[in-house]
């Protein structure tokens, strides 16, 4: 069964087994999360949500990417400003697809 998800403002393509990284959620490792806000089911979409199916899954991991950096500057005006960041994010694997 494959569906498509939408969680933390993005929306994802997965199915059972799967291994995503989503924005950070509030959850421990370990535990399971719910995603109700599915748009598609095996090609069935929903008009936004389908309100009988919801995707099950497990919190693998809590972490945070690679730092990128900003850098702003104006030319010829000796003005320079260095920023890095660190997106948060949860690791999560698919466990079920579920009609309800």
């Amino acid at each position: 069964m494959k569906a498509v998800i939408e969680t933390g403002g993005k929306q994802y393509y997965v199915e059972e087994g799967s291994v995503i990284y989503v924005e950070k959620l509030d959850a421990q490792v370990g535990q399971k999360v719910n995603f109700d806000k599915v748009l598609m089911v095996n090609g069935n979409p929903g008009r936004p949500y389908l309100s009988n199916v919801e995707v099950v899954g497990e919190v693998l991991k809590q972490g945070k990417d690679k730092k990128i950096k900003i850098f702003k500057y104006n030319a010829k005006k000796k003005y320079r400003k260095t920023q890095g960041h660190r997106q948060p994010y949860t690791k999560i694997e698919i466990k079920k697809i579920v009609e309800k």
